[in-house]
C-alpha cells in the first residue's frame, strides 16, 4: 500500500510531486497552477473572510469525511453572511504513513463539494510530520467571499421576527459518536454534512428579510439561538415541537443521555426573517432535498431579554441554556 512519507512534506521532488500529481490533479485552476506564493485575487464587491481547521475523528463517516467537511464548512460560515463563496485556501497536515489512496479519496471529495458553491481551491500547503505527531490528517481551510446581501448580522435580530430551521437537527453529531463507537443503531443515519450556499443564494434571489443566519455546528441549535439572545437582546421562544429531530438521533441521544439541541450539524442553519417574508422562506427551502423540513420554529420577543425559552406541547416551558462541559470532542 503507498503510503504518505516524511519525503513528502521534505519540499523536494517528493513534494513536487505529491502537489502536481495530487492536489493539482483536482484542484487545477488557472490561479492555484501558477504556484506563486500568494494567489493574486480580484473581487468586485464588500468581502466575508473566514478561517476553520478541521480534526474530525474518524475521518470518513456515513455521509461524508474530513475533505467534504472541511469545504463545506469554509464554505457556509461564508454564506451565512450572505456571501458568495469565491475563493478557499487548504493546508494538510499529515501523518507519516496515512495512505496515499485515503488521502486522494478525501481530495476528490473536496473538489466535488467545490462545484456545489463555485469556489475554487487558490493556495494551500502540505506538512508531513512523524507518526503520532497528529491523528491521521488535519486540514486547515480559509475563504473569501463577496457580500450578496448586506446587513445579516446576530445584532440585528427584531422583535417579532420569525425563527426558521432549515431541517431536522442533530444529525452530524450522532453520526460521527456512531462511527466512533462502533453502533449499529441505524444504517439508514448518515450526517448532515452540505454546502449550503444555493440555498442561501435562492433565498437572497428571493429578497427575503433576512436579519440573521448561522449554520449550528458545534453546540448546535442551543448554542446558536443563546447567542442571538445574548448579541441582540433580544428573547427567542422556541416551540420544542417545531424542531425536528429524527427517530435515530433521538434514540442516540436517549441512550447517551445527550441533548439533541446540543448535537453538532454541519448541513443545517438556522435564520431570523422579517414576518411577512416567513412563509416564502419556508416555500424557497424546501425547494432543496437538504431543507425539504424547513420549518418556523420560534419568534423574536422581549419577554425575557437575553434569554432562549423553550414550550413543549404540555404547556410547560424552560429555559434553553448554552451547552456546557465537554460534549463530543473532536467532531469537526
Amino acid at each position: 500500500m503507498k503510503v504518505v512519507q516524511l519525503s513528502h512534506g521534505g519540499g523536494g521532488e517528493e513534494t513536487n510531486t505529491l502537489i502536481r500529481d495530487l492536489f493539482y490533479k483536482h484542484f487545477s485552476n488557472d490561479i492555484l497552477i501558477k504556484a506563486e506564493d500568494a494567489a493574486v485575487l480580484e473581487v468586485n464587491k464588500k468581502i466575508a473572510f473566514t478561517t476553520d481547521s478541521f480534526t474530525v475523528s474518524p475521518i470518513f463517516f456515513n455521509g461524508g469525511d474530513i475533505g467534504k467537511l472541511a469545504v463545506a464548512g469554509t464554505v457556509n460560515d461564508l454564506a451565512m453572511m450572505g456571501a458568495r463563496p469565491l475563493y478557499l485556501s487548504a493546508a494538510f497536515m499529515v501523518e507519516e504513513g496515512f495512505s496515499f489512496g485515503d488521502l486522494e479519496q478525501i481530495v476528490e471529495s473536496m473538489a466535488k463539494e467545490l462545484v456545489k458553491s463555485g469556489a475554487r481551491i487558490v493556495c494551500g500547503d502540505t506538512k508531513v510530520v512523524p507518526r503520532g505527531s497528529v491523528d491521521k490528517l488535519f486540514i486547515n481551510t480559509a475563504g473569501i467571499g463577496e457580500i450578496e446581501k448586506e446587513g445579516i448580522s446576530t445584532l440585528n435580530l427584531k422583535e417579532e421576527d420569525v425563527i426558521i430551521a432549515s431541517r431536522d437537527i442533530g444529525r452530524h453529531g450522532a453520526t460521527v459518536l456512531m462511527a466512533r463507537e462502533n453502533l449499529d443503531v441505524s444504517a439508514d443515519l448518515q450526517s448532515d454534512c452540505e454546502t449550503l450556499w444555493p440555498a442561501v443564494e435562492a433565498l437572497i434571489g428571493g429578497n427575503i428579510a433576512i436579519h440573521a443566519m448561522r449554520d449550528a455546528t458545534r453546540g448546535g441549535l442551543s448554542a446558536v439561538l443563546n447567542e442571538w439572545a445574548q448579541s441582540s437582546r433580544v428573547c427567542l421562544e422556541i416551540e420544542e415541537d417545531g424542531v425536528a429531530i429524527c427517530d435515530e438521533v433521538r434514540g442516540i441521544c436517549e441512550m447517551f443521555g445527550f441533548e439533541a439541541m446540543d448535537f453538532a450539524n454541519e448541513g443545517s442553519f438556522v435564520l431570523a426573517v422579517a414576518p411577512a417574508d416567513a412563509d416564502a422562506a419556508i416555500e424557497i427551502l424546501r425547494r432543496f432535498d437538504f431543507c425539504e423540513n424547513a420549518s418556523i420554529i420560534g419568534r423574536v420577543t422581549q419577554k425575557y431579554p437575553a434569554k432562549v425559552v423553550l414550550r413543549s406541547n404540555y404547556g410547560s416551558s424552560r429555559f434553553l441554556d448554552l451547552p456546557k462541559g465537554e460534549l463530543l470532542p473532536r467532531i469537526c
